[in-house]
């Protein structure tokens, strides 16, 4: 009888902690959910970056004789530069993927050739039109071995099987076109592909046809003189940017600019550049147009070899170089510093090198210092977080000069081993007469804002490389 009371008791505490138990799981679930908060333009410009999602192709995003290029990249660093933000892009050639990283917050903006429909007006807020173009129709051109001739009117694509981008405009045009005739259209909704990765597969007799927008295509007849792009099947449409529902302070701020910059002469330039240049075919046939080739450039292998050394990503070494001498190996400064790595006269001495020196022990004796460097800074630093970019202000400007910045960090109460507010800031301000005639100082004057764009511009390279060039071998650093 205790023994069934007991139990009586029992069961309903055992109850209350089960479903205590589930509500808790409930929200903690609830709270893993995406961020859905709009984040206004003031919280961008506190944040001091706009995140933006782009495609790596031969238009809009890519790298070339290792510099970050693209009508995309062009448009939206113009805009960054008009916000007074950092540009942060983030490459995503999946269409789906860079929607959904869209509604859940990971991104600000869509950076894209993207169309304005009426399904997607319901989704997300749109720009004004940053250009115009109509959808056409890739295919081979006929040949005498072709059995199949070319397709110019509409209606024979009825029971044609078309290879489109997943999550396209393109999809939902032959969805209406198809009804528009009266004949199914085969639609094949292709994942992580890129618009002009099909293109290249219908040169290359991999599949027959796709439908890609039209400044895009002609662009890729300098590269497949093989493919016909002369069947239209839409009508001009326009191409914006796609950001959150709701977002509206953020959109209205980018309207307003774009209103000014699309009747730019710098908006013509880019616009040119990218679709109308005579230069494009000589672009895309270099050995170090990246997209093809994935070689930033032609001293790739020396620079993997003696990254080692240091312990670094072989693309970070590569960005130094590029912000150098842009991988001049006959680059002269001013000021004396020359080769690849623009050493110093008296740098170059202490490794034994000079102007005469290959390219290769150029870049060796850079490396040499860059690790001296970093064993300096590993006795001094305590916290080695910011080390990277302690390294690099001290490679452009010496190591005097960045020992000086922190002596009045730590002077004024900063932390002596943080960049970014701390020794940054004093680094910057030791052009000023407060500054480095100050009784810590020791290496007296310096233009403070070379190194502190240099760093910025150098990290700002590397991210370029990482976004658009694969790593063959995993560093420490990463």
């Amino acid at each position: 009888m205790f023994k069934f009371k007991y139990i009586k008791l029992i069961i309903p505490l055992i109850l209350m902690i089960f479903l205590q138990t589930c509500n808790h799981n409930r929200q903690t679930i609830r709270l893993r959910q995406p961020d859905k908060t709009v984040l206004g333009l003031k919280h961008i410009k506190l944040r001091g970056k706009l995140r933006v999602s782009t495609d790596y192709n031969s238009t809009n995003y890519f790298i070339y004789k290792g510099r970050a290029m693209g009508f995309q990249y062009e448009l939206l660093k113009a805009l960054a530069e008009h916000l007074d933000v950092k540009l942060e892009l983030n490459v995503e050639n999946d269409l789906s993927s860079a929607f959904a990283n869209l509604e859940n917050g990971d991104i600000d903006l869509i950076g894209m050739n993207l169309s304005i429909t009426q399904d997607r007006k319901e989704r997300f807020n749109f720009t004004l039109p940053h250009s115009q173009s109509k959808q056409v129709l890739i295919q081979r051109k006929a040949s005498v071995n072709d059995s199949v001739s070319v397709v110019r009117n509409q209606l024979e694509l009825g029971d044609k099987l078309i290879h489109v981008q997943q999550a396209s405009a393109y999809v939902e045009r032959l969805n209406n076109l198809s009804k528009e005739i009266g004949r199914s259209i085969h639609i094949e909704k292709e994942e992580n592909i890129e618009v002009e990765e099909l293109i290249e597969k219908v040169a290359n007799d991999e599949i027959d046809y796709t439908i890609a927008d039209q400044n895009v295509a002609v662009v890729n007849t300098n590269y497949y003189p093989n493919i016909d792009i002369e069947t239209e099947i839409s009508f001009p449409q326009d191409m914006a940017w796609a950001l959150r529902k709701g977002s509206d302070e953020l959109t209205e701020a980018i309207n307003q600019w774009l209103k000014g910059f699309k009747g730019s002469a710098r908006y013509n330039q880019i616009y040119r550049k990218y679709f109308l240049s005579p230069r494009i075919e000589k672009r895309h046939k270099s050995e170090y147009f990246t997209l093809k080739s994935g070689k930033i450039s032609k001293y790739d292998e020396l620079i993997k070899k003696d990254s080692k050394l240091i312990d670094w990503d072989w693309r970070l070494l590569s960005a130094l170089i590029s912000q150098e001498s842009h991988f001049n190996p006959d680059a002269k400064s001013w000021v004396g510093a020359f080769g690849l790595m623009q050493l110093m006269p008296e740098t170059a001495f202490r490794y034994n090198v000079d102007e005469d020196s290959k390219p290769e022990e150029n870049i060796n004796a850079g490396v040499k210092h860059l690790k001296y460097l970093s064993r300096r800074l590993d006795k001094i630093l305590i916290d080695k977080k910011d080390k990277l970019k302690f390294m690099l202000a001290a490679y452009n400007v010496g190591l005097g000069h960045i020992l000086d910045a922190r002596r009045l960090a730590k002077k004024n109460g900063q932390d002596p081993d943080l960049w970014k507010g701390s020794v940054e800031y004093y680094l910057l301000n030791k052009s000023k007469p407060e500054f480095y005639k100050d009784p810590v100082v020791r290496y007296g004057y310096c233009r403070g804002e070379e190194p502190y764009k240099y760093v910025n511009n150098v990290l700002s390279i590397y991210e370029h490389y990482k976004n658009t060039v694969s790593l063959d071998e995993i560093s420490s650093l990463e």
